[in-house]
């Protein structure tokens, strides 16, 4: 186990700590005001985080033992690069133990397993209204990037495959 702030854990997400998962990423769904995974998403995220292989990988941070944020992730590749890139799904940490460390190590983890996979670089996104997280990327040293995402949701994707050629 890589060394910590003072009382940070690190473990992976396996089935029997799943739950402790799910109940962070409601936190995090009621934080930025959308919707939480519904009963059928939960038993999703349960089966693809414990895969093997693992559709994504997740690890909860422990301060003094108890569960209080979480980093999700997977892997793309960058073809301009020729190296996989480590993609920062989620970083959470509940409000109370900010500051704490517990993020700026659920972060480094990250930095770490990406260089020990070989990525060539590691991305992710902040919604535009969270200026608490950018400043923290920041001073991470992450930068902000000139791009814009865009998304296809499930109706979009089936409306985009209706339409004629």
């Amino acid at each position: 186990m890589p060394e910590t702030a003072k009382g940070v854990e690190i473990v992976r997400v396996t089935p029997e700590n799943a739950d402790q998962l799910i109940s962070l990423i409601t936190e995090l769904a009621v934080f930025e005001k959308l919707d939480p995974p519904n009963a059928e998403a939960r038993e999703r995220l349960r089966r693809h985080v414990t895969a093997d292989p693992a559709l994504f990988y997740a690890f909860l941070g422990y301060l003094d033992g108890k569960a209080v944020g979480y980093i999700t992730y997977y892997f793309t590749y960058s073809t301009f690069l020729a190296a996989p890139t480590l993609f920062l799904e989620d970083i959470y940490v509940q409000e109370r133990v900010r500051k704490s460390g517990i993020g700026r190590e659920l972060f480094r983890f990250c930095v770490r397993e990406a260089m020990d996979r070989g990525c060539g670089r590691m991305e992710w996104c902040a919604l535009d209204w969270n200026v608490g997280a950018m400043s923290f990327y920041q001073k991470l040293g992450g930068r902000k990037m000139d791009w814009t995402f865009f998304r296809l949701d499930r109706e979009g994707m089936t409306a985009t495959l209706s339409r004629g050629r």
